[in-house]
This record gives C-alpha cells, sequence and structure tokens, in this order.
C-alpha cells in the first residue's frame, strides 16, 4: 500500500464489490441504509444547487437570452457523462466509484488521483457552501460572526453524517424536496405570468430579442457559457458513489440516469427560459442578487426574497450534507486501496467512516477559516486550485468507460442492464468535448488562472503517487474478497 506497504494495482486487478456485508480493518462495514426514495432525492439535489439560483445571473450577463442554449448543451453533456457513469455503477457498484473505475481502466495513478483530487474539490466546497450559508444567516441575524455561523452549519452536517448513512440520506431527502418544490412552484408561477395569465400580464416574449437580439454576444457566447454553466452540474454524479450503500444500486442509478435529461430540461432549461422571458436580460436586478428572486418579484410575490434566500441557504445546507458524505466516502474508497491512512478504514456500529468525516469536516472548516482570514489570497488559492478538477473527473470517466466496456462485455455481459448510447462514438465526442472545454478555459481570462492551479493540483498528486511509489516499491497490492464478511489484506 501507499501507506505502510505498496499498493499499485494491475489491470486485472479484483476489485471490492460494495456489499453492505464489507467490514473495513476494524469495525463492520458500511451499511446498505439508503432507499429508493433517497437516492431518488439524492439525484434530484445533485442537480439543484445554489449556484442555479444565484450564479445563473452572472451566465445570463454574459451570454444573453442564449442562455438557454447554454444551459441545454451542459445539460446534454451531463446526460452523456452520467450515462457512461450509470453503465460502470450498475455493471459493478464499488466504493469510490469512478476513482475506482479510473484504476480499473488506466491504472493506479488514475485512481490515486482523482480519488484525492475529487476529495480536495468537496472539502473546499464545504468551505465555500458554509461561507455562503453564514451570509445568508447574518441578514436574518446580523452581530453574530461569520465564523461562527460557518462551524455551526458544519457542526450540525458532521453530525448528521457522524449518526448514519440513513440520517445523511433524510437529510438529503428533505432538503432536496424543499428545492424541488421550489423550482415546480417558480415554473408554475412563471409559466402563468409569460402565457399572460397573470392579473396585469400579457403573452409576450419580446425580451429574448429585444436588447441586442438572442444572441447579444454572438452564437459564440453561448458555447463560452458552457465552460461556466458546467460546473452547476458538479454533483450529479454523487448518486453512483451513494449507490454502493444502497439496497439496490441498480435499480436507484438506473432510474437517476434515465430522468437526468428531464431534470435538467425541466429545472434548468425551463426555469432560465422564464427568467430571460420575463426580464431583460441585461437589467440590473437580472444580474444581481438572484434571478429568481427578482422574477418573483416582478410578477409580485409578496416576501419574494425572503422565500428565495431560504430555498437557497437550503440548498446550501444540501449541498454541505452532500459534501461532506461524497468527501468522506472517497478517502474511505482511497484507504481500501491503499492509497490514504488504514485508519480511514475504520467504521462505527452503525457502519459510518467517523474517522473520514472528520478530516473532511476539520480540511473544510480550516478553509473557512482562510476565507475569514485570508479571502483574498489563501481561500482565493484554494477555489482557483480545485475550479477545472471537476472537468478533470469526468474527462477521466468518460475515458474509463471507453476501456471498460468492451472488458465488461466480455467478462459479466449479463450484469450491463444499462448501457451507452452509440458506443464508442458518442464516448470519444464527449471526451473531444470536455478536452475543447479544458482548452477554452485557457483562452477564457475569467478561467485561465483555475485551470493552470488546477493542473498544478493535479501534477502534485499525480507526482506524489509516484514519489511515493518510488519510495515504498512495487509490493503486493491489497485486495477484497467481496465475498467475506471481512476486508482482506495481503501484504
Amino acid at each position: 500500500m501507499l501507506y505502510g506497504s505498496a499498493n499499485f494495482p494491475g489491470e486485472g486487478e479484483v476489485l471490492a464489490e460494495a456489499t453492505g456485508t464489507q467490514q473495513g480493518v476494524q469495525g463492520e462495514g458500511l451499511k446498505k441504509q439508503l432507499r429508493m426514495r433517497h437516492m431518488t432525492m439524492i439525484s434530484l439535489g445533485g442537480v439543484i444547487g445554489a449556484g442555479l439560483f444565484v450564479g445563473s445571473g452572472t451566465v445570463i450577463g454574459a451570454v444573453g437570452p442564449a442562455a438557454v442554449l447554454s444551459y441545454l448543451m451542459a445539460g446534454v453533456i451531463l446526460l452523456l457523462v452520467m450515462r457512461m457513469l450509470g453503465e460502470m455503477a450498475v455493471t459493478r457498484p464499488v466504493v469510490g466509484s469512478f476513482a475506482e473505475y479510473a484504476r480499473m481502466a488506466l491504472g493506479g495513478w488514475a485512481g490515486f488521483t482523482i480519488g484525492w483530487l475529487y476529495w480536495f474539490f468537496w472539502v473546499v466546497v464545504v468551505a465555500v457552501e458554509a461561507v455562503a450559508g453564514a451570509g445568508i444567516l447574518q441578514t436574518f441575524i446580523p452581530g453574530v460572526p461569520l465564523w461562527l455561523f460557518c462551524l455551526i452549519l458544519v457542526t450540525l452536517l458532521t453530525a448528521t453524517n457522524l449518526y448514519s448513512v440513513g440520517a445523511f440520506g433524510e437529510f438529503e431527502f428533505w432538503f432536496a424536496l424543499v428545492k424541488v418544490l421550489a423550482i415546480i412552484a417558480f415554473l408554475i408561477l412563471g409559466t402563468i405570468f409569460v402565457l399572460g395569465l397573470w392579473p396585469g400580464a400579457s403573452l409576450n416574449f419580446s425580451n429574448l430579442t429585444s436588447h441586442g437580439g438572442f444572441f447579444p454576444h454572438g452564437p459564440f457566447a453561448a458555447f463560452n457559457g458552457i465552460v461556466t454553466v458546467i460546473f452547476a452540474f458538479v454533483g450529479a454524479e454523487i448518486v453512483t458513489i451513494a449507490a454502493a450503500e444502497s439496497a439496490e444500486p441498480g435499480r436507484g442509478v438506473a432510474r437517476a440516469v434515465n430522468t437526468v435529461i428531464y431534470r435538467v430540461m425541466i429545472f434548468y432549461v425551463g426555469s432560465i427560459f422564464i427568467v430571460v422571458t420575463i426580464l431583460p436580460w441585461n437589467a440590473a436586478k437580472t444580474l444581481g442578487r438572484g434571478p429568481y428572486s427578482a422574477v418573483l418579484d416582478h410578477i409580485g410575490i409578496p416576501g419574494a426574497s425572503t422565500v428565495m434566500a431560504l430555498v437557497v441557504l437550503t440548498a446550501v445546507c444540501s449541498c454541505l450534507n452532500s459534501g461532506l458524505y461524497t468527501a468522506s466516502r472517497m478517502i474511505n474508497s482511497l484507504s481500501r486501496r491503499g492509497d490514504a491512512p488504514k485508519s480511514f478504514l475504520d467504521v462505527t456500529s452503525r457502519g459510518v467512516p467517523a474517522k473520514a468525516i472528520l478530516l473532511s469536516s476539520s480540511v473544510g472548516f480550516l478553509a473557512v477559516i482562510a476565507a475569514y482570514v485570508s479571502p483574498d489570497t489563501v481561500f482565493q488559492f484554494l477555489l482557483n486550485a480545485s475550479g477545472a478538477i471537476a472537468l478533470f473527473v469526468y474527462l477521466l470517466v468518460a475515458l474509463s468507460e471507453l476501456i471498460l466496456r468492451r472488458r465488461f462485455e466480455r467478462e459479466a455481459p449479463e450484469q450491463m442492464q444499462l448501457k451507452m448510447w452509440l458506443y464508442p462514438y458518442l464516448t470519444i465526442f464527449t471526451i473531444i468535448v470536455f478536452v475543447a472545454i479544458i482548452v477554452s478555459m485557457g483562452v477564457i481570462p475569467d478561467t485561465r488562472s483555475q485551470l493552470a492551479l488546477s493542473l498544478l493540483s493535479a501534477g502534485v498528486v499525480v507526482a506524489a503517487y509516484f514519489l511515493i511509489r518510488r519510495r515504498f516499491g512495487g509490493g503486493q497490492q491489497q485486495t477484497v474478497d467481496a465475498s467475506s464478511p471481512q476486508d482482506r489484506v495481503e501484504s
């Protein structure tokens, strides 16, 4: 193993199946407590984040009404990634999801790199969401220090994750339900207004073309918008990680993958269309505090700003909850492969990897302190250094599926209940798209530093893998017998 002995899997390596009977080196294993309704809402919650309610104003300002197309194209890309992930997760559900698939397809360096980068990404997200949530709470309860609200939010959701995976799932179910109901209510009210059925409203689509046209910044701006929009969808893949703790992983993931396009079309594309139809795309209120709140104010909904602030707070808590869960499971997976200390394999009697959760929440809160003490240097560095990691993850997902598909067809064709469409052509197309997006980040001035520092982060992690490998040598790898009630470490 990388910590204590060598662990560098080869192509024919047997991976651990994520079954509820598996155990770590010490204690009981992860529990299969997530139900179908949890899985459904985890997938929904992963798509609907605070970035939709607040950050969409930035995209609309940069693209104009054509932002609808940016969200549509990004949604199609997400659909392809989720289909590939779904194929691999249904065929072989494993703890660590895409990190393990990258290891199987590309070797130990890929699993190590994607695992640690993804963990780093989510602990930074924990800090970002904690700061955002604290800012919202300060508007309701002024005078309380920002860091204290951050500590309270991180502590409460850490406690939720520490209790049981069922508690995580239950909280995420209700968080996601609030977001879904809010979007549905927005779509209903907005549609009534757009169709002229609201008192004082008339059927009017002039805002789509009146202020510089549908493409006020040119058609290419819609493609540039994808670079920003794609990050709004990050989190949809969490359902494939949660599948390892579900009693019905195949069914849960298959349902999430098969319905993702409808969620994207309705929630994102539909709501953005309503925003740019009701409000001029270049209006200050559209670009400012949040386009959704601005639309509700324009329609005349009383207390719209307060209602949307509470919805955004819910979205923030949902992201915090999912971030802690995802980060802890990823480092637990790394420990199973010997890429992190074995102590992170330990689980409580409730099947919770407590040490992995506490590490993730602690590092996340350290990032919160950086945001409080040095927002323009240290915290900004962390943000930029993690900015493009999701793109690297999705690119490796596509590369992994391209390689593993044929292997699965040879070794376990009966388990392939969900397949990527038009393989390998759509897979190759997706790889090209992500390479183009990454290159675009280097061309666009606003994202250039994010790409550079994210590449630096990736380079450091890859170098660490090979340095540690050289230090500890080849040795024997850790293998796990999925049929055994206890993980077996061979050295």
